[in-house]
């Protein structure tokens, strides 16, 4: 195991890729994309958007250019805008993606201050970070500064008790079942309140 900060198990879980350019949304595509991704069969997607279900079938087939009644019905039935129909999915949509971790089989990261267990290493290109952590420290001072870096952060308390330090608010103590999200730039730290070191589960997020 190396010495690593959480901002180092960022960098090792984040997968870097081109960019590539935006092609025009195929409409039809793009509703049987989101109805599927609803759970829904044509005969309920068509029920939700008060269409009958020959019309909505001749939209996905490219069969028929849908009046904009037609496109407002069906906006409202998937429960987005009108423009959002014609707005392709910001990143690739990736289904049935799985990754057990076994308790004590995550990848270990130890630093000075907290020891780390990586959740769902095997993934590739994760929107989330999921880690373990057994809080080491006792003491503030015992950090090199804040711990900071991007994106957005949620802890929850597993075993003991800690103390959480953000840069702009007073500390808060949090028990075991406890829980707390904050943005990650602002300077954090997490000491352990309790004889035997805390251990706490962190997930922060990739985007």
């Amino acid at each position: 195991m190396t010495e690593t900060d959480p901002k180092s198990l960022i960098r090792i879980a984040r997968e870097s890729g081109a960019n590539t350019p935006v092609e025009p949304v195929n409409l039809g595509q793009r509703v049987r994309d989101l109805r599927k991704a609803r759970g829904w069969t044509l005969e309920q997607a068509a029920q939700q958007a008060g269409l009958a279900r020959s019309t909505l079938s001749k939209i996905e087939n490219g069969q028929m250019s849908p009046t904009y009644e037609a496109l407002k019905k069906l906006a409202e039935g998937l429960a987005i805008s009108v423009p959002q129909l014609f707005t392709p999915p910001s990143k690739p949509q990736v289904s049935g993606r799985i990754d057990v971790t076994k308790a004590g089989e995550g990848q270990g990261h130890v630093t000075v201050t907290y020891e780390h267990e990586l959740l769902a290493g095997h993934l590739t290109k994760k929107a989330m970070l999921p880690y373990r952590a057994r809080i080491r420290a006792r003491r503030f001072e015992e950090f090199d500064g804040w711990v900071r870096h991007d994106g957005e952060e949620f802890l929850f308390v597993l075993t003991g008790m800690i103390r959480l330090y953000t840069e702009f608010y007073e500390p808060v103590d949090l028990r075991r079942g406890d829980s707390a999200y904050y943005d990650a730039s602002m300077g954090h730290n997490v000491v352990s309140l309790s004889e035997e070191d805390a251990t706490i589960l962190w997930v922060t997020s990739l985007s």
